[in-house]
């Protein structure tokens, strides 16, 4: 018991003498992500062919079936826009 009590007391003495080891943290920029517009829900009823095509062009181009829809409906709209 007598051992275990010095082992205590030179621990004790040792964290008394020891100045405390802060960690340095490191500082990180805050990453800013541009406002995206909500999202709406967009249902409509395609050919099934088509939707196998649309699903295996996703997959040919490692994107989702939602994204590829959106690029689709945006090519449409800014070709239509344009003067003809």
């Amino acid at each position: 018991m007598d051992d275990y009590k010095n082992k205590l007391g030179s621990l004790a003495d040792k964290l008394k003498k020891e100045a405390p080891k802060t960690p340095i943290q490191e500082v990180l920029p805050v990453k800013v992500t541009a406002a995206q517009e909500p999202k709406v829900q967009f249902n409509n009823r395609i050919p099934k062919g088509l939707l196998k095509r649309l699903k295996a062009a996703g997959l040919d181009e490692d994107i989702s079936l939602q994204e590829l829809t959106i690029q689709a409906l945006e090519n449409y709209l800014s070709q239509k826009a344009e003067p003809k």
